[in-house]
Parts: C-alpha cells; structure tokens; sequence
C-alpha cells in the first residue's frame, strides 16, 4: 500500500503520519544492510493499516529482522530492552553505573548525602580525577511517558540542597562537578530549557544529539543484556536480580548461566551473542 498518507498511533495516543525513513534509520542504527531495510520494508508496506500502533509496526519490523538476523534484531531491540529493565527503577540505575564504570568511572549506586534541610539519596555517584556526578534516574516502565519541567525542577533544588550543606564545612566540603537527570525516555522542551538556564544536565533515550543514551551504548557497545534474544524473561530476571546488568559483565560472569541451568550448547550460543554484541 502506499504509507505517505498512512496515520499511525505514537505511545503517546498521539496521531501521527508513518515515516519509512524513520523505520529504514532504526534498522540501519542496527546494523541491517540496505537490501535487509528494503525488504522489511517491502513487506511492512503490505501488512499495515489506518490507526496501526508504533508498537504493531516495532514487532512487526523486529520479527521480520529476527528471521533475517538474531543479532541484527538484539541491537534494534535496545530501546525496548531498557524498558525490560524494570518494573522498578533500581536495575536502570544499575544500568547507568555500569555504562559510567565501563566508560571509566568510580561509581555508587544509591548514596545517601546530608544537605542543609534534609537528607538525601542519591542514584549515581561517578568520580573521575577532579570530576563528580551526582545523577538521578527517572525510569519509566511504559512508552509514551516525557520528563516534565517538574522533573528537572525538583532534582536541581535536591542538589541546591546538597550543596549548601557542604559548602560550608571548611574542614572537610564535599564538591560535585555538575548534577544530572537520567531517563529512558524524553524531556519535555520546557525540561530542557530549564536545564540549560540552572546549567543541569539531561541525558534521555535521545538526547542530547549526538550524546545521547542510545548514542552511547551504540559506540561502547554496553547493552543490557535485556537486549538479548537468546535469553527467556525469566533468566534476565535472575542476572539482573545478581547485579548483572551488562552484556560485558555476563561474559566475563558467565558461570550466571550454569546456576541458570542452560546447556554447553545454548551456553555458548548465548556467549557468543554477548561477545558480538560487545564488539558492535
């Protein structure tokens, strides 16, 4: 059928008209060649319909690169995969952690700081030489779901706080470098705007451009092994459940997957997936 006039359903509930070339951008993110984009595409075309859903088309897409390609179809899946990581938010702060670790830094997970009003935990702490972030995750479960003005406005007054405590002791202050906001999802504009004027940082599932979270897993290669088509829910839920997180970690933990029970065979299927996605 012909797409230009097709209206899809965002997670949102908004209305929007199909982009082919955001579908064929997605694939290629993952690695799929032009002639893979173009038959997925070729066949999308005959299986959609008015008021189709971003989340019909995302199956319909990664089913069609899973018959193609596992490892093509682990790498599409990743933004999927973050939302896999709840249903609560600990194991996607574990997950920020353990890209900032990866990615260099000393990291905490889950501090508590006194500020100069009330008490305060913190999601990520990462050290670096003379740097320090102090980062809070907002995870959301669902698609659809944006960070507000309230968001960024809330975590800023929490580090105001945190820092008018220390900046007072003379002995002993304790100085963080800048304060962050995670999310697995969007900010709104005015979020962002905020942001920028009281100089906090915002990294989101695309943003900042360039930089953003999808951007940065893509060139580490640090996937959540919820990425992984190999593995059933109920073995991600244990990994995460033992502070496995990365693909990286369970490559280099792979006993995890003898107390799962998993044959030598499946084993190293599932390690070689691992591996490539790595390297990716």
């Amino acid at each position: 059928m012909d797409t230009s006039e097709l209206k899809i359903i965002k997670a949102s509930g908004e209305k929007a008209l199909f982009s082919e070339e955001k579908v064929a951008a997605s694939l290629g993110r993952a690695g799929a060649s032009q002639e893979v984009i173009d038959k997925i595409l070729s066949r999308l075309r005959q299986e959609l319909y008015q008021g189709i859903s971003t989340k019909e088309i995302y199956n319909r897409a990664f089913r069609l690169l899973k018959n193609k390609d596992h490892l093509l179809a682990s790498r599409y899946k990743l933004k999927n995969a973050i939302y896999e990581l709840g249903p609560t938010g600990f194991p996607f702060e574990k997950f920020v952690g353990a890209v900032l670790k990866y990615s260099g830094y000393d990291v905490e997970v889950g501090d508590i700081f006194q500020g100069a009003c009330v008490t305060h935990e913190v999601d990520v702490i990462a050290t670096r030489e003379k740097e320090t972030f102090l980062m809070e995750c907002k995870f959301h479960s669902m698609p659809g779901k944006s960070c507000d003005v309230k968001v960024p406005l809330y975590i800023h007054s929490r580090f105001r706080d945190i820092e008018n405590f220390n900046k007072d002791k003379k002995n002993n202050p304790f100085f963080f470098s800048e304060g962050w906001v995670v999310t697995n999802t969007k900010f709104t504009k005015d979020a962002t705007r905020y942001a920028k004027c009281v100089d906090l940082k915002l990294l989101s599932w695309d943003y900042p451009k360039g930089s953003s979270l999808k951007d940065r897993i893509d060139k580490t290669g640090l996937y959540p092994i919820t990425v992984s088509v190999l593995l059933n829910k109920r073995e991600k839920q244990f990994l995460l459940s033992r502070d496995v997180v990365l693909c990286r970690e369970l490559v280099n933990d792979d006993f995890y997957l003898d107390h799962l029970g998993i044959s030598s065979t499946r084993k190293k299927h599932i390690l070689e997936e691992m591996r490539s996605l790595c390297k990716a």
